[in-house]
């Protein structure tokens, strides 16, 4: 990689060095070679305890063995996986001339920040990234977010700034980053309801925002009530944010928390998750359902229903996923529910009527539309919560051109 005068570089390809890159392969093939000599411990050891042993329980407890061993066979190959891919990633550093770069540096030292170093990424989606070394000159500094609208104009590029950015430009060197601003924006709303007999809700939810302009929200049930549900669906939510943010795969994510699950003192560790992932670039949004209840999408009066009948995580080895795609415009709603729900509705008219009720809601804040639903259930239930329910909405809209 050349570098110009201003300690810039110049366009190249690949984000990371070539030594870094071919030290990641070599890690990647060395944790690929580990899963195989896994898969051919277990093969080899199956066979010859077949062979030899006529006790039952023996067998099953080999039986057993194996099958973890093919899980961390499968969960190193997924790790040497998302090794190779970063280090085949690649960037696009677009150049800056030496006039246009001092044109930004004086801009910046008009409001009391020093400019070190800034890069222009273009990604491999062809969406903008820039990256800026920065110290405050002044005692009345600016804000993350203002260096972001600064910049902006300065490169004629609308961008937003990432979430782990310092809240303020320091004294000191410090690094921002900031992406090319989504075409969408949203807004979240939740409501909660315990069960009756309970002082602690068994459903647990989360919505985040990654790196790459992904908007990713997540309810989990655990099974049963109280406290133990709770802390299943707790650990189902937080691993799949924390893998999610890692880079990890959906599908990859929910096979590594289900081995978790499978592998916890108690006998019964059994949870639902729901995902929702939402690309606010393209609208493009999915859904991954494992043993959860029925999602919405309200486009005005018009609903949609996503459904899966598979079971919950935490019973067989590999979890029964199914993944459903959809295109959301303009003003949709993603309506997510907990079984609480669905339970509630079964003691009265039936699930099939949440459709209707969500079609004909004319409320626009999807905190409103949560509670109006979950206010809608209890009263079905005649004032009864049976079970730990949680609404969540989400809704979408076209951010406006200023």
């Amino acid at each position: 990689m050349k570098k110009n005068s201003l300690g810039k570089m110049d366009s190249f390809d690949c984000i990371l060095p070539d030594y870094g890159r071919r030290k990641l392969l070599t890690y990647a093939d060395s944790i690929k070679e580990l899963a195989d000599t896994f898969r051919e411990t277990e093969q080899g050891e199956i066979k010859e305890n077949t062979a030899r042993t006529e006790d039952r329980k023996d067998y099953l407890w080999q039986r057993k063995l194996a099958e973890n061993r093919n899980l961390m066979a499968g969960h190193l190959n997924d790790m040497a996986q998302i090794m190779t891919k970063v280090a085949k990633e690649s960037r696009k550093c677009e150049p800056m001339s030496a006039r246009r770069f001092k044109q930004i540096a004086h801009a910046f030292k008009e409001v009391g920040i020093q400019i070190k170093n800034l890069y222009l990424i273009e990604n491999e989606k062809e969406r903008m990234e820039v990256c800026a070394c920065l110290k405050s000159i002044k005692k009345d500094t600016l804000s993350a977010e203002e260096i972001g609208d600064l910049l902006s104009v300065l490169l004629n590029i609308r961008l937003e700034s990432v979430n782990d950015n310092h809240f303020f430009v320091g004294p000191q060197w410090q690094s921002f980053y900031y992406v090319q601003e989504s075409e969408y924006h949203v807004l979240t709303g939740v409501a909660k309801a315990v069960k009756e007999t309970e002082t602690i809700s068994g459903d647990n939810y989360a919505c985040f925002e990654t790196r790459d302009g992904n908007l990713t929200a997540v309810i989990s049930d655990g099974m049963g009530s109280g406290e133990k549900a709770c802390r299943d669906s707790s650990m189902v939510v937080d691993l799949t944010e924390k893998f999610l943010e890692a880079g990890f795969q959906a599908e990859t994510a929910i096979q590594m928390i289900n081995s978790t699950l499978l592998s916890g003192e108690e006998n019964a560790n059994m949870s639902t998750l729901d995902l929702c992932s939402i690309d606010l670039y393209s609208g493009e949004c999915r859904f991954v359902k494992v043993g959860s209840a029925c999602s919405y999408i309200k486009r005005q009066h018009l609903v949609d229903r996503i459904s899966a009948g598979n079971l919950p995580m935490g019973i067989f080895q590999k979890p029964d996923m199914e993944t459903i795609r959809r295109t959301l415009a303009d003003g949709d709603y993603i309506i997510m529910f907990s079984d609480g729900i669905t339970d509630a509705l079964s003691q009265g008219i039936g699930e099939e009527i949440l459709a209707e009720v969500i079609g004909g809601c004319n409320l626009m804040n999807p905190g409103e539309i949560a509670n109006y639903i979950m206010n809608f259930c209890i009263h079905q239930s005649k004032g009864h919560i049976r079970d730990d329910m949680t609404v969540l909405v989400i809704g979408i809209w076209k951010k406006e051109e200023e």
